[in-house]
């Protein structure tokens, strides 16, 4: 990244810190840095669920309607991230993180003003959110080198667990080599003729006929990842 200008110490204790944080994980070599807006998500009680936690971002004055200045430096490396942000340093691991994804609109839903939530499990099992958008910075490089890298550092082992006969779960959504499930329900692969989005929710079409699947969206952990799965499942790659 080319500076016009000399760092100044604030900025060269910052960059020793965030050096030193990616060092004791053994995040590798930095390829980029970016600008984000970040902060840390705060859960009740129970399980995480992105998608009923959104509306509460405006009782902690975070409404994905109010426009905020980017205040974080999110740093990528080879095998994860840092994030700068309010004199703290958070550290993602991609072997080991959860992406929730989520987009929002203002009221005239326009895509020009939509805001993508980001939602990321650390390495102390807490919750962070990058936000991007016309107020939280250009999400566009870094959240598709994320996506790419999470897929990259966890495919290879839940292609093993398929492999081996048993479930990979994504949340409440789980696959085996023969069946689709969720819960205590499945459907065999055999009879998925079609499977997509429709109004964020899956839709299965089952022998013909077309059916709402799963929870919405938001609420799936690392749906990149399940993506790839379910394209090496119904193209029986994995067998």
């Amino acid at each position: 990244m080319t500076r016009s200008t000399p760092r100044t110490r604030g900025e060269e204790l910052l960059l020793a810190r965030i050096s030193a944080a990616a060092g004791r994980a053994h995040l590798g070599r930095r390829l980029a840095t970016h600008t984000t807006t970040a902060y840390r998500a705060r859960t009740r009680n129970g399980p995480f669920r992105p998608a009923r936690w959104l509306p509460a971002l405006a009782r902690y004055g975070r409404s994905p309607a109010t426009r905020a200045s980017p205040n974080a430096r999110l740093d990528l490396y080879e095998h994860g991230l840092t994030v700068a942000v309010k004199g703290r340093i958070h550290v993602v691991r991609y072997d080991t993180t959860s992406v929730f994804r989520h987009r929002t609109r203002p009221r005239d839903s326009s895509p020009a003003g939509a805001t993508l939530l980001h939602t990321l499990t650390d390495i102390e099992h807490k919750r962070l959110v990058l936000r991007g958008g016309p107020d939280g910075g250009d999400a566009r490089d870094w959240e598709h080198e994320i996506q790419r890298a999470v897929t990259r550092a966890q495919l290879p082992g839940a292609l093993a667990t398929l492999h081996r006969g048993e479930r990979v779960s994504f949340g409440d959504v789980w696959l085996s080599r023969e069946h689709l499930g969720i819960g205590e329900r499945c459907t065999p692969w055999a009879r998925v003729q079609r499977i997509g989005v429709v109004e964020g929710f899956l839709q299965l079409t089952v022998d013909g006929e077309w059916r709402r699947w799963g929870p919405p969206l938001p609420r799936i952990p690392n749906l990149f990842v399940f993506w790839a799965l379910v394209e090496r499942c119904r193209t029986d790659g994995t067998h």
